[in-house]
This record gives C-alpha cells, structure tokens and sequence, in this order.
C-alpha cells in the first residue's frame, strides 16, 4: 500500500471512530448548536408529510402494536411487524384490521434513508450495519426494495419483510428528528460541513411514506396514546 493510501485509510479510521461515539462524540459544547436548533424548530414536516399527531390518528385497528426500534438489530425490527400481521391473520384478524407502527430511532435512525444517503455517509460503519453477502459494512439500505426470496425464515420460507412490503399491508413506519438533529450534526461536524446542510439533505433522502416526529420518545408515547401495545425491537 503506498503512503497516500495509508495516510488515507488511517484519516477515514480515525474519522469513523469518532462518528461511532454518536453526539458524546462533540461534548456538551458541540451539542449546544443542534440542541437549541431542535427546540426552536416547532412541529417537522417535509414534503409528504402530515402533522405528527394527524399521522397518529391513522391507528385505528383491532389489534394496536408499537416497535421501539433505537439500534440496527438484524432483521429484527423488520420481522416482527409480519410475524405480528401474520399471526393475526392466522387467528382471524385481517392485515387491514390490525394497526403496526415502527419507530426508527436513536441508533435505528438509518433505516428510514435512500441508498444514496448510505452511501455518501458512511452509515454501515457510522451505525455498525455489515453487508449480509460482502461481510463489510453496508453502503445501502437492505431493508428497501429487497430482491424477492432475499429474507427467509427456517420452516416458514420466504418473507415478505423490506419497508415497502410492509408499507403495502399498512405498517406504518416514523422517525426521530431529535436523533436527525443530533447525528447530522456529528457527521457534518466530522466531515468539515454545515449541520443545516447535512440536515437538510438527509430529509431530503427520506425513504417514502416515513414520517417525521418530534423524537422517538414522544411517538412511543403518542403510539400508546393510541392503545398500542409496546415491543422493543432492537
């Protein structure tokens, strides 16, 4: 390896290694700036996206169930809303009578991103998600738009588990923008850019159909408010 390569390498890790220590990572000094920018922002929203509590009152099934997702978990955070609709289902509850809601937060917050988002900010080795085929981390989000037959479960088979296939029987999936606020702020501090910039494009790569909250503690309250019932997911 020559001397540029290595001089790179040895940056990028010692990059990487600080992004992992997530906001502790800037000290309360660094955290002032996105602190008091998440309290002067009043209710987020986005293109696509309705008022919070108005997103809320979508819950109106049978059977009411929240997943508290604040770290990357394997396939769990994923697998458990089918497992909830199918076995529902199985007991004689249709998917369209039973209420799920995802909530990616803290740590889980990359989920609810596009490949590019991925790819342009190191999530796999930010968040410690690996690449299940390359072992090395991730620089896309699996869990959009799989391949079919890419999840299977031994003695059930195939399962149908990305964010749109579940979007599609009515999973309904938000994110923090406490941990938006916070995380685009390390990044952005540790890549020499602008927190409003990195914010803004990190909206802007939102998968579609997620909606923006507050933060992940308000919606797990809000979702019990509901009558849904809590699983903490990963």
């Amino acid at each position: 390896m020559d001397k540029t390569n290595s001089n790179s390498h040895s940056g990028r890790r010692k990059f990487l290694g600080t992004l992992t220590t997530g906001a502790a990572a800037m000290g309360l000094a660094g955290l002032v700036t996105p602190l008091q920018q998440l309290h002067a922002t009043p209710a987020p929203t986005i293109t696509g996206n309705i008022d919070p509590d108005e997103w809320f009152k979508q819950i109106k099934g049978k059977h009411r169930i929240v997943f508290d997702v604040t770290k990357p978990n394997g396939i769990m955070p994923f697998a458990w809303p089918r497992v909830f609709l199918l076995t529902n289902a199985a007991t004689g509850t249709p998917e369209k009578e039973s209420s799920v809601v995802v909530i990616l937060r803290h740590e889980g917050i990359p989920f609810a991103f596009e490949d590019r988002i991925w790819s342009k900010y190191n999530f796999g080795e930010v968040f410690k998600v690996d690449d299940d085929a390359t072992k090395k981390p991730a620089v896309r989000n699996a869990f959009w738009k799989p391949a079919k037959g890419t999840y299977k479960a031994p003695g059930i088979g195939e399962i149908a588990i990305g964010i749109n296939e579940l979007q599609e029987s009515g999973v309904m999936f938000c994110v923090c923008n406490a941990a938006m606020t916070v995380y685009s702020a390390v990044v952005a501090d540790m890549m020499k850019m602008k927190a409003e910039d990195v914010m803004a494009d990190w909206k802007s790569g939102l998968l579609p159909g997620i909606q923006i909250v507050p933060s992940g503690v308000w919606a797990v309250g809000r979702a019990q408010e509901h009558d849904c019932r809590y699983c903490y997911a990963g």
